[in-house]
């Protein structure tokens, strides 16, 4: 084995929570149940991994058996990424095609190679219809750098995928190239979500809830349903040169918001520059009701204040 993948191998096994270590190892299926009872899992960590590696290296682990752990890692940690949504869309007349996985995979992977020399691209698919991607980018005269990739979770037979965001944003228009042409589409755009919380964005954007959000390039709202929402305010006032009476206030000042949206992300981010959001107390159903609070907060209400928060950590 390589001593770039026993590295690679080492750091990610390091990585991993030692209460999850036997679960990740199992679902990577690159070391046998007999191998991995001769692990002894209760000694101390730096042990257990020179004995992972040893395993490894007889069995002579490769680049890609050491980035399919990795992607398995992450598949357990989303939440160390923040993530970004894109939309793709047919052309006039285009009609659906029946997907193809293994067509799908060699041709994002040839659409890489050809642009980049240096490139590795790693898949696995899972169980709901969903392929993770990880991407390694190099360029033309350095290797791969294997530390700082760029994930990718697209969903078959669906226009959206979902990218972790990286700092190479110059190859943020190749890897929209190879999703659009190897997905069958037309054209590709970034829709104006972001969250550390993927499982909340895929459920928007696939409409398990009764609302949808505008694209960067959208001049019409794709759905008419307005969403109601009350927010408590507590502000104090700083003090200027001359002071003020509300600056001098010992207790913060409190009142509520009221207001409806079709495109309540929106509305919430439009706040938050502002530093008018504080504390969101309650999310509310749709317009019609929005005057009468709720105690029991629905899923989708959950997932969108959880979103907002990773939007703006801030307020």
């Amino acid at each position: 084995m390589d001593e770039t993948v026993a590295e690679f191998i080492k750091r990610t096994i390091l990585k991993i929570p030692m209460n999850e270590l036997t679960t990740i190892l199992k679902a990577w299926d690159f070391l046998s149940e007999n191998q991995l009872q001769t692990v002894n899992f209760r000694q101390r960590k730096e042990s257990v991994v020179q004995h992972l590696i040893h395993l490894c290296e007889e069995k002579r682990a490769s680049i890609s058996d050491a980035a399919l752990l990795d992607i398995i890692y992450m598949q357990f940690h989303q939440h160390q990424k923040v993530w970004d949504v894109f939309q793709m869309s047919k052309g006039p007349g285009e009609d659906v095609d029946l997907f193809d996985m293994k067509q799908f995979k060699n041709s994002f992977k040839k659409i890489l190679q050809r642009a980049l020399k240096n490139v590795t691209v790693s898949f696995r698919e899972t169980e709901e219809n969903a392929v993770w991607i990880r991407i390694a980018w190099g360029t033309q005269y350095t290797k791969p750098n294997q530390y700082k990739p760029t994930y990718v979770v697209y969903y078959s037979q669906t226009p959206y995928a979902f990218t972790s965001s990286s700092m190479l944003r110059r190859n943020t228009p190749l890897l929209g190239q190879a999703l659009t042409i190897a997905s069958k589409h037309h054209q590709i755009v970034k829709m104006d979500l972001r969250s550390r919380y993927l499982d909340s964005l895929k459920a928007i954007v696939f409409k398990q809830y009764n609302q949808t959000y505008e694209t960067h390039n959208s001049t019409t709202p794709l759905q008419e349903r307005s969403l109601g929402l009350d927010i408590n305010l507590e502000t104090k006032f700083k003090s200027g040169l001359n002071g003020s009476i509300l600056a001098e206030r010992e207790e913060p000042l409190r009142c509520l918001i009221k207001f409806s949206s079709p495109h309540l992300l929106e509305a919430l981010k439009s706040l938050a520059p502002a530093a008018l959001v504080c504390r969101i107390q309650k999310l509310l159903c749709y317009s019609g009701s929005h005057s009468q609070g709720t105690q029991d907060p629905s899923s989708w209400q959950k997932d969108l204040y959880l979103l907002f928060v990773h939007l703006y950590p801030r307020c």
